[in-house]
C-alpha cells in the first residue's frame, strides 16, 4: 500500500469505529501529520480522558498507554507496537518503592509520570518535567523526598529548589547522551542560536549550561513554546529529534539544529503508519492494568492533576 492509501484506510477505520490516534512528539513524521491530537505524554493521556472516542490508538510508548488505560478504564486503548518500551520506565519496579517506604513510612515517592502502572502505584504523587518544581516545592520541607526514577531530572529539580531528595539511579537512554561538551560544542557552532533543553538530559545540573543566558531548561511542550514565541531565528535542540517535525512545521520561517541526529529512541519509531493501520483494523494489542493496581496507581496522578 501506498502511504496515501494506508493514511485513508486509517481514516475510513477511524470513522467506523469512533476512533482517534494520539501520537507522541517522539513519534515518526508521518504518524504525527495524521494524528488526531499530538502532544507529550500527560497532554496525550488528559486527551485520551476528555476525548469522545471508543477506540485510542496511542501511538508512543507503553507506559504512556498505561496512563491512559488509567485516566479512561471505559475506552479501548491500543498500542501499534508490542515492543514499545522505555528504557527509564523500565528501569524501575514496585518493590524498589515498597523497600523505600518500609525504611520511611513517612517519606514522599514522587514518581515521574514516565513510569509503569506498578510504580505508580507504590507512588504518592506524579509529576511531568513541565510541573516537577511546583510539585517538589509543593511538598513540607521537614518530609523526606525519594523521587524516581530520572536522575537527571531529579538532579535538574534540587539545583533549582535547593530541596534535599533521595534519588533513584536510572535515566533515559536517549536523553543521558546530551551531555555538557556536546551542548557546548554546538553553541560554538552556533553561537547565536537558543539552545532548548530537556532537563532529563545529563548535563541539566551542569553550572556552566544552567549559567549560560542562552540555554534553557524546558519540557517538550515548553521547548514549543519557546520556539515560537521567541524573536530568535536558530535554535539548537537538545531533546528527540522527533520535536523537530512538530517545530519545524509550526515555525517554518526558523531554523532548528538538533544537539545531535543520535537522539533518537527506537521505541517510539516503532509506531508506524503501517502498525497504526493493523492495530486499528484488528484491534489488537490492548493495553490493560489490572484491576488490583488500577485503583492505587490512578490516586498520584489525579493528586498531580490536582495541583
Amino acid at each position: 500500500m501506498t502511504r496515501e492509501e494506508l493514511v485513508q484506510k486509517i481514516e475510513e477505520l477511524k470513522k467506523q469505529k469512533n476512533a482517534i490516534v494520539l501520537a507522541h512528539y517522539y513519534s515518526n513524521p508521518d504518524v504525527q501529520d495524521i494524528a488526531d491530537f499530538l502532544g507529550d505524554s500527560l497532554e496525550l493521556s488528559r486527551k485520551a480522558g476528555s476525548a469522545d472516542a471508543d477506540i485510542i490508538v496511542f501511538a508512543g510508548v507503553h507506559f504512556m498507554a498505561e496512563t491512559a488505560a488509567l485516566i479512561s478504564p471505559k475506552k479501548k486503548g491500543l498500542v501499534p507496537a508490542l515492543g514499545a518500551g522505555c528504557t527509564l520506565a523500565d528501569g524501575v519496579c514496585g518493590e524498589n518503592l515498597a523497600q523505600w517506604k518500609a525504611a520511611n513510612p513517612d517519606g514522599v515517592v514522587v514518581s515521574y509520570v514516565n513510569t509503569t502502572a506498578e510504580v505508580k502505584a507504590y507512588t504518592d504523587i506524579c509529576c511531568t518535567s513541565a510541573n516537577a518544581l511546583s510539585i517538589v516545592k509543593g511538598l513540607p520541607q521537614d518530609t523526606k523526598v525519594f523521587f524516581v526514577p530520572d536522575k537527571n531530572l531529579g538532579s535538574y529539580i534540587i539545583s533549582q529548589t535547593g530541596r534535599e531528595m533521595e534519588l533513584y539511579d536510572g535515566c533515559c537512554k536517549v536523553h543521558d547522551q546530551v551531555d555538557t561538551a556536546m551542548v557546548l560544542d554546538m553553541m560554538a557552532k552556533y553561537p547565536e542560536a537558543d539552545v532548548l533543553i530537556h532537563p532529563e538530559s545529563a548535563c541539566s545540573n551542569d553550572p556552566a549550561i544552567l549559567g549560560n543566558p542562552n540555554c534553557y531548561m524546558y519540557s517538550t511542550s515548553g521547548i514549543l513554546r519557546h520556539a515560537t514565541e521567541s524573536p530568535k531565528k536558530q535554535f539548537i535542540i537538545a531533546t528527540e529529534v522527533g520535536t523537530l517535525h512538530k517545530l519545524q512545521k509550526d515555525n517554518p520561517g526558523k531554523e532548528f539544529i538538533p544537539v545531535s541526529e543520535k537522539i533518537v529512541c527506537k521505541y517510539m519509531k516503532l509506531a508506524t503508519l503501517e502498525a497504526v493501520y493493523e492495530a486499528l483494523r484488528d484491534e489488537k494489542f490492548e493495553v490493560k492494568v489490572p484491576q488490583e493496581i488500577s485503583g492505587r496507581a490512578l490516586e498520584p496522578i489525579t493528586r498531580m492533576l490536582s495541583k
